[in-house]
């Protein structure tokens, strides 16, 4: 579950900042000063925007969680999911401007994140043999899902670029249509599905506390739960 006071505060503010800073930068931008400066501004304050809006939907399902004693596993998944909404509806306002860019945003994303998977799978720790240990709920998901979702991305990037090398395709190689991109969002969304309902059956059934801990643990969730307002609060301000 996520931190205490002190984080709660740096979430507030970096919301606060960041929105200070779009308007700052939106009542410069209206006085006839323009740039890459304030475009680099307003850049930063929507980012520190969106990343303060998915903390707090993960503290609104954190919240949830603690009150009807969900597992963690489970709870840990359901907050994942919730923490991409603000990212969804900012790629939202991105595609009704410019589709290209929010294509491009989108991709950007995936690939950044399947590199920083990488990067923590690298620096996990050792065991004596020299085999790092993978978290379970990564273990048991089986790696063909993996394996699935990047063979869709590198299936896609291999489409694309023959696509513009021989100029194929309805815009002569220069875009995907939209037939081509509900294609592989149904792939890459059936993949985060499958991955979704074998994790929540899997973890869902498993004792997360051993029985030494049982206590302790319900007394902390008790003392711990949010009221109802707060989570309420965490949601709509997400």
């Amino acid at each position: 579950m996520s931190g205490g006071a002190s984080s709660h505060r740096i979430r507030q503010a970096t919301l606060v900042a960041g929105s200070a800073l779009i308007v700052a930068t939106m009542l410069a931008a209206g006085s006839g000063s323009h740039g890459w400066l304030l475009t680099g501004l307003l850049g930063l304050g929507g980012l520190l925007v969106v990343f303060a809006a998915c903390e707090l939907m993960i503290l609104a399902v954190d919240g949830i969680g603690l009150r009807v004693r969900m597992n963690r596993y489970v709870a840990g998944t359901m907050a994942g999911l919730a923490s991409n909404i603000p990212e969804v509806v900012m790629l939202g306002f991105v595609l009704a401007a410019t589709p290209r860019v929010g294509f491009l945003v989108t991709v950007v994303t995936l690939h950044v994140s399947a590199a920083a998977f990488g990067i923590y799978s690298a620096l996990l720790p050792r065991d004596a043999s020299g085999s790092a240990e993978m978290p379970k709920p990564l273990v048991l998901l089986s790696t063909d899902l993996y394996a699935c979702a990047a063979g869709v991305f590198f299936a896609t990037g291999a489409i694309m670029l023959l696509m513009y090398v021989f100029d194929a395709g309805v815009h002569q190689g220069n875009a995907l249509n939209a037939t081509d991109l509900y294609v592989l969002g149904a792939a890459l969304l059936s993949v985060e599905l499958v991955a979704i309902t074998r994790l929540v059956k899997r973890f869902s059934r498993e004792p997360t506390e051993s029985a030494d801990h049982a206590t302790t643990a319900t007394s902390t969730t008790k003392g711990d739960a949010p009221t109802i307002a707060a989570v309420a609060g965490f949601g709509l301000l997400g």
